[in-house]
């Protein structure tokens, strides 16, 4: 896997560890890195990021409605 580097800005007194939570959260929501993957990125066990992915919003299942949709047809 490729990584990337990136200089971002945090507010005094932020928590830089939660913005990266936040990055690989939504990483994760849109598809672009696995459950392992985001779990990789800010060096928890996958159970762990499971846990914390309600706090940003994002559902732990991470299935498209058209994924379903056409499971439902083909059932």
């Amino acid at each position: 896997m490729k990584t990337l580097n990136l200089n971002v800005p945090v507010k005094p007194g932020s928590d830089q560890n939660d913005v990266v939570r936040f990055l690989a959260a939504k990483l994760y929501e849109s598809g672009r890195l696995t459950l392992g993957q985001a779990a990789d990125m800010i060096g928890m066990r996958t159970v762990e990021f499971a846990d914390i992915l309600s706090q940003y919003g994002v559902s732990f299942i991470n299935y498209p409605a058209s994924d379903i949709k056409k499971d439902v047809s083909n059932a």
